[in-house]
Formats: structure tokens, C-alpha cells, sequence
């Protein structure tokens, strides 16, 4: 756990870093995510913090309650856009990293394999992947708006593995039974040209490529027919490619 957090908390900096470097007028900036500008995407980040921290310590807004109390998965995930909008710019920033601080400081305590209630459950170890993941591909969209680079680190390593252990719940999300006997593995190009892998090494299916545009991919921050490098060889492969999904 010692590792994973660390590599969470320096994910966080970075994206901390860019934020504390805008002026009032960037944080209102439109990203990608439509509707939505700069100080929605921190708030977002700041609420979905509380709750992550609720759930894994059996608090008042764990999500699986929590998301009931809303009409809609929509109106759940607007709502922390809402509580942003009524604050200032360096409050909003200051709600998130005070949150991201407590529940990484709740999860140290945790043993890796302890489950946590978020959605079907996962580990606690791959539920900080989770906050890892969330926080890098929330960051694509801030750094879009304001004209930073993506912020490609051996980090993504995680992300990389979070993506592909979730590829069942993608596929159950789409409404896409994967083939039957079909397994899959994945062999990507790293940061400074290492190479990632994920899945068994006698899989039936294969997908190579570049490591960061599979995360950007299975961040859904891209679409497939706009990917330059993964390529899939098999029929899970390709199904993969087409509904990778790394959240909930």
C-alpha cells in the first residue's frame, strides 16, 4: 500500500501543481468534458474524494447510498460540480487536496486485499489504482483546457493494469459478452520504451501499442477510429479496444 499511495500522492501534486499556477479567470475555462469547466472538474474530483473517503472507512456518503439518493448517475456526478460553482477558485483547490490527503491517510492503514465497497467491489490496493486513474484522467481535461501537456509518468503502469482488469465490467456495461474461451494480455510501450504488461502470458488475444494512448483510450477521452498505435490481434482484443472502460 506504502508504494501505491505514494505514487496517488504524487499524481495528485502534479495536478495540484498545474492548478495553483492558473489565474480566477483559467479556472473558468471550458475542458473537454462538456459543460463542464476547470473549477467543475476539481470540484468533481473534491467530492468524489469524500465519498471515497466514506466509503472505505464506513462513513456517512459511501457511494453505493449515496448514488441512490439521485434521480440519475448524472445528477450524482453534477452535484459536486454544484458545490464547486458556489465557491472561489483556491477554495475549491484547497477542498480537494485537504480530501485527497485524508483519504489517502485512511487507506495507509488498510490491508491491500480488504474490500471496499465502491460499485461490485475491489481491493483496496486497486481502489487507490482507482483514485490514481481518476485523478490522471480528470487531469487530461484540465491540462487540455489551459494548454498543458498530458502528464505521461510510469505511473500510468497502474492505470494500464486498472484498465485491463476491468475490460469484464466494461464488456458487461456495453452489453458485450466476450468470446467464450478468449483471454487476453496486453503488451504496450512504456515511458522511456519499457514494456508494460497486463494478462496471462498465454492468452489467446493480444493488444500492443502505445501505453499512454491505451490509458487515454480506456479513460474514454478518445475514441478508437482516432488511435494511431494499438493494434488487437483476436476477437477479444478488438472488443477490448472498442469498450475499454476504466471507471465506474
Amino acid at each position: 500500500m506504502d508504494e501505491i499511495l505514494a505514487e496517488l500522492a504524487a499524481e495528485q501534486d502534479d495536478l495540484a501543481a498545474v492548478l495553483r499556477g492558473l489565474g480566477d479567470d483559467q479556472w473558468r475555462l471550458p475542458t473537454p468534458a462538456q459543460g463542464w469547466d476547470v473549477r467543475d472538474q476539481v470540484a468533481h474530483l473534491a467530492d468524489t474524494e469524500e465519498i471515497a473517503h466514506d466509503t472505505a472507512t464506513g462513513g456517512p456518503r459511501q457511494l453505493n447510498e449515496e448514488a441512490l439518493t439521485f434521480t440519475s448517475p448524472e445528477e450524482f456526478t453534477e452535484s459536486g460540480c454544484i458545490k464547486g460553482r458556489a465557491m472561489e477558485p483556491a477554495d475549491v483547490l484547497d477542498w480537494w487536496t485537504a480530501g485527497a490527503a485524508r483519504t489517502r491517510a485512511a487507506l495507509a492503514s488498510k490491508d491491500p486485499k480488504e474490500r471496499i465497497p465502491w460499485g461490485l467491489g475491489m481491493s483496496a490496493r486497486a481502489f487507490v489504482t482507482a483514485r490514481l486513474m481518476e485523478t490522471w484522467a480528470h487531469g487530461l481535461d484540465i491540462r487540455s483546457a489551459v494548454g498543458a501537456q498530458p502528464n505521461i509518468t510510469p505511473r500510468l503502469r497502474n492505470v494500464v493494469w486498472l484498465i485491463t482488469n476491468a475490460l469484464p465490467y466494461a464488456l458487461t456495461v456495453a452489453q458485450k459478452p466476450a468470446p467464450e474461451g478468449r483471454t487476453l494480455r496486453v503488451e504496450l510501450t512504456g515511458v522511456d520504451g519499457e514494456t508494460w504488461t497486463a494478462g496471462p502470458a498465454n492468452a489467446t488475444d493480444l493488444i500492443t501499442g502505445d501505453a499512454a494512448e491505451y490509458c487515454i483510450l480506456g479513460v474514454q477521452r478518445m475514441k478508437r477510429a482516432d488511435v494511431a498505435t494499438l493494434k488487437a490481434d483476436g476477437p477479444l482484443a478488438e472488443l477490448a479496444l472498442d469498450n475499454l472502460r476504466a471507471f465506474l
